[in-house]
């Protein structure tokens, strides 16, 4: 049977409990707990035995101090729909009779086995053409006899695929849950007012009146109309089996939740052998062989109802997860962050308070973004550079490329300088700063963030367990053992030698990969260089007109799709393959996490990095090209400047791989599923789907990724180095951002609600090797902005000009009437005639003043053409150069000190919670120490009523 039992003897009350001592009694007490004061009620029980006895002979009766009697059961599925068997029923006795009907929506539903009582807590999947028959069948023995109880259940859909259905009865669940540490509740929480004087309490009610006049919080969940939403307050200590009279067990069936036991579940499975030998034990071996084709716990029913949750309830916690975090007409409100953890475990429950987290501090990033951005729109018509670039007609360029490219007025850039200033004007260098500090600042609060989930979620104190060794690990290495320090065991052991030389090999294949990428990006290079020529003798005059754009657009769209393909082609191999043998899984783990990021990091940002600090930096002069192979002219930044092509390349990147990714997280599995409905429906019709059994429709659902949540992890630890790194040269990356998590919220809770098969609930004190990285990320950006405001932005030569040359030079001012004559003074001048023959452009100019050009105008500080060193750097290079090099310097420098500043002054836990850790610790302390009390108490009161007696009790 799948409840605990009790026999009522005649004469003596004598109770005989399945797994327990036996116990004489006369007399119960019981102690009911009546909020909000806490008061003592004798209860006389001898009517309701005489009850019971008439009901039933099979009851099953807690002997706990029950504790809450009168208010509602907070357990994990007491707030279920009710007809549901594991709801709890709301009767003061909390007696749950045994010999009722079973309702026949257990039996149909595919939550529970057979009898409609035993609840499904893990599924098993093989089939039986499968030759590993002789391993499973000593697995599934050796299971039966660790107490798990099994059914199995042929597919309706394939006769070959048979299910195996697991449940632990609740000696197994206690027995497992005392070895693994699992806490639960045993007190509700007690919180004390300090008292106030009468007038805060003034104060305060005239705060609450005016806060009656505002509309409540709309993102906010709201409990009223859903009540499950309340969760336990109480607190908790790891379950003990000799203290188990301290916790607070309302139903045995449902005081372990669903997510704990499939997990306690998975924990007997890898233990358990299936073949003679060291090494031949666990569920992991046999799924990585093939002997089962699946493992996974079920959801619990189905996320769709016919009725409003707000007037009939939900009908599970899948439903409830689904209309208050997974629907998209909740994108507006908070997360149930709790609910969550409840349903998935403390792992994906950490994600998303990670996520949620980081969507909500990029607010004010993208708020002071979009506040840059249009700061540069309204100061547009002030701007004295974009001016003198719009009005410079009379002003001609040289050609950008070999032959075909023709000479150009300056004021045919207009346009481009103009968007130049949207991006780079003078709010960009405070941008920079407010998102260095803003990095560490989201990391800092990030961390007290993080104390406080691991508070309330009960990871404080917990430690994870002693991991078993990976197979590949053991297949590798089992020659050679030595004794762990930790189990006292022999394992199998890998020698320093052989770990070095496989750490250079994997470094290796890392930086063979990294080369692979940065070939790409020189394929790309040509491309540009060869391009911009075709595009300037292209027969649409659009396109010819604005060569030098069409080739940046080609060229991000083509560098898209290289990315992407890299991506799915060399990285999971390779980076596997190259990825060295650690002893457990979560070094693994870590270890291809690490490599996994680089090749990506540098896959996504090297063509960035190109752009942004060596685009036109190394071009040589007209007359004196660099050139590529001595063959490919090298790429000339545009009249208006190297950051338009910055902000195309970062734009179109960003906005490209998030649809993707948004696409491939929600549209692939999507479109699976669908195909796999749209084949049964062949076979089964339109009817068929909905009367499969839970575990045949979790089945047909899109298992979670072999790498957990490293996918997820990796796209938002991407897009935060997009957003920070580059920052400086494209502000409204924040934005974009921004918006592209809202969504990502919602396509990752949908996927996990309705499109997955339930994953292992699994715990996790935070988000691992990520935060590292993102500290990482967070220096980087600091160095990278300072270059970007430097050496890619016209800031600094402006600056120079401004204090230096211009007309308010040596006065101390660098306002706009300042920059008169800049575009003039940045400009050299070069003789036509001096051209090499293959740059010699096809067209002479005449077409500008009806006769052929002598002089055009570039981008450098040189001197003219008739100087005593022709075409040699001026003073006013080396100035700016210096003024480069001293920003970079003081910007790093200033920046770190804010940084490290901010870390030092932001502590990692509240003082509140620090408080009220301490305050717990003592208060379970005491508890714990008057429960006992009271305990030996009635037992002493007992024995001397029956007539025993022993000398030198205590107390």
């Amino acid at each position: 049977m799948c409840v605990n039992r009790f026999e009522t003897g005649t004469g003596q009350n004598k109770f005989l409990f399945k797994g327990r001592e036996d116990l004489q009694v006369n007399q119960l007490e019981t102690q009911i707990w009546i909020k909000p004061d806490i008061q003592k009620t004798d209860v006389d029980f001898s009517e309701i035995l005489n009850a019971i006895q008439e009901i039933a002979k099979d009851v099953n009766i807690f002997f706990d101090e029950l504790e809450g009697v009168n208010s509602p059961s907070k357990d994990d599925d007491s707030l279920l729909h009710h007809g549901n068997l594991t709801s709890t029923s709301d009767d003061a006795s909390r007696l749950e009779v045994v010999g009722e009907e079973v309702p026949d929506k257990n039996k149909t539903n595919g939550l529970y086995f057979r009898d409609g009582k035993c609840r499904i807590d893990y599924i098993l999947v093989y089939r039986k053409s499968n030759p590993q028959t002789e391993k499973r069948e000593v697995f599934e023995r050796n299971i039966r006899a660790e107490g798990l109880q099994m059914e199995k259940e042929s597919s309706l859909t394939n006769s070959d695929i048979i299910f195996v259905k697991l449940h632990a009865p609740w000696e197994v669940l206690g027995k497992y849950a005392e070895l693994m540490n699992v806490r639960m509740p045993f007190r509700r929480k007690i919180y004390y007012l300090h008292r106030r004087y009468k007038f805060m309490n003034r104060i305060e009610k005239q705060i609450s009146r005016f806060r009656g006049w505002l509309p409540r919080k709309p993102m906010k969940l709201d409990k009223e109309t859903l009540p499950d939403l309340e969760e336990n307050d109480c607190y908790t200590a790891p379950f003990s089996q000799q203290r188990i009279h301290h916790f607070i067990i309302h139903n045995k069936d449902t005081f372990f939740n669903n997510a704990t036991r499939s997990r306690i579940v998975h924990h007997i499975l890898q233990r358990v052998k299936y073949e003679e030998g060291k090494n031949k034990i666990g569920l992991n071996r046999l799924l990585s062989n093939g002997s089962y084709e699946a493992a996974f716990p079920l959801h619990e029913g189905s996320y769709r109802s016919k009725n409003s949750i707000k007037t009939h309830g939900a009908e599970n916690h899948r439903h409830l997860l689904y209309e208050c975090w997974a629907s998209w007409g909740v994108w507006y409100k908070y997360q149930p962050l709790d609910l969550v953890r409840r349903y998935f475990g403390e792992k994906i429950g950490l994600y998303f308070a990670w996520l949620g987290w980081y969507t909500g501090m990029l607010f004010p990033a993208a708020f002071i973004g979009l506040f840059v951005f249009l700061y540069g729109v309204t100061t547009l018509n002030h701007c004295q550079v974009s001016k003198e670039v719009c009005q410079a007609t009379d002003i001609i360029m040289c050609p950008i490329c070999d032959k075909y490219c023709p000479f150009m007025r300056l004021s045919d850039s207009c346009i481009y300088a103009k968007v130049t200033h949207l991006f780079d004007n003078g709010a960009t260098v405070f941008f920079a700063v407010f998102m260095a500090v803003w990095a560490t600042v989201f990391l800092e609060f990030w961390k007290r963030r993080r104390a406080v989930i691991a508070y309330d979620w009960d990871l404080i104190d917990w430690e994870e367990e002693e991991e078993e060794i990976r197979p590949q690990f053991e297949a590798k290495y089992s020659k050679k053992e030595r004794m762990n320090p930790i189990s006292g065991k022999p394992e199998p052991y890998q020698a320093f030698a052989d770990k070095c030389s496989r750490l250079i090999v994997s470094a290796s294949g890392i930086f063979f990969m990294i080369c692979v990428v940065i070939a790409a990006v020189f394929g790309i290079v040509i491309y540009r260089v060869v391009t911009v020529s075709t595009f300037a003798a292209f027969k649409w005059a659009l396109i010819r007109n604005n060569s030098q754009v069409a080739t940046t657009g080609t060229a991000v769209c083509i560098n898209f799709c290289i990315i992407m393909l890299l991506n799915v082609v060399t990285s999971e191999t390779l980076i596997i393959f190259f990825t060295e043998q650690p002893r457990t899984e979560s070094e693994w783990e870590n270890s291809f996490t690490l490599k996994m990021f680089l090749f990506q990091f540098v896959n996504l940002n090297s063509s960035t990095f190109y752009i942004a600090f060596f685009l036109g930096r190394f071009t040589g002069h007209p007359g004196a090209y660099l050139r590529l192979i001595n063959r490919w002219r090298l790429e000339e930044c545009h009249p208006s400047g190297c950051l338009i092509d910055l902000c195309m390349q970062m734009g179109i990147i960003m906005v490209l791989k998030q649809t993707w990714n948004n696409f491939m997280e929600l549209g692939y599995p999507l479109i699976q599923n669908w195909w796999t409905r749209r084949k049964l429906r062949q076979e089964y019709g339109t009817q068929g789907k909905t009367s499969f059994p839970q575990w045949e429709k979790d089945y047909n659902l899109q298992p979670m990724n072999a790498y957990g949540l490293f996918d997820e992890y990796l796209e938002m630890i991407l897009q935060f180095g997009f957003t920070t790194i580059f920052v400086a040269a494209f502000p409204l990356a924040p934005l974009l951002a921004l918006l592209n998590n809202i969504i990502e919220i919602r396509l990752d809770a949908y996927k996990f609600v309705t499109q997955w098969r339930r994953p292992l609930a699994s715990r996790a004190k935070d988000i691992g090797i990520w935060y590292g990285i993102l500290e990482g990320i967070g220096i980087l950006s600091v160095i990278t902005n300072a270059f970007v405001i430097a050496v890619t932005s016209d800031f600094i030569p402006r600056l120079v000009y401004a204090y230096k040359y211009g007309p308010c030079a040596g006065q101390g001012e660098a306002g706009q009437k300042c920059m008169v004559g800049y575009v003039n003074a940045s400009l050299s001048v070069f003789l036509v005639s001096d051209f090499e023959n293959r740059s010699e452009p096809t067209s002479n100019g005449s077409e500008f003043s009806g006769s052929p050009l002598k002089y055009c105008r570039y981008r450098d500080y040189r001197d003219p053409p008739h100087s005593p060193v022709p075409y040699g750097y001026t003073l006013q290079f080396w100035h700016v150069l210096a003024a480069r090099l001293a920003f970079i310097i003081v910007f790093e420098h200033l920046v770190f000190c804010i940084k490290h500043l901010i870390s030092y002054l932001i502590p990692d836990l509240p003082k509140d919670l620090r408080d009220r850790m301490r305050r717990e610790k003592y208060l379970i302390q005491e508890m714990m120490y008057e429960a006992e009390l009271e305990r030996l108490q009635k037992e002493r009161k007992e024995r001397k009523k029956n007539g025993k007696s022993y000398h030198n009790e205590w107390p």
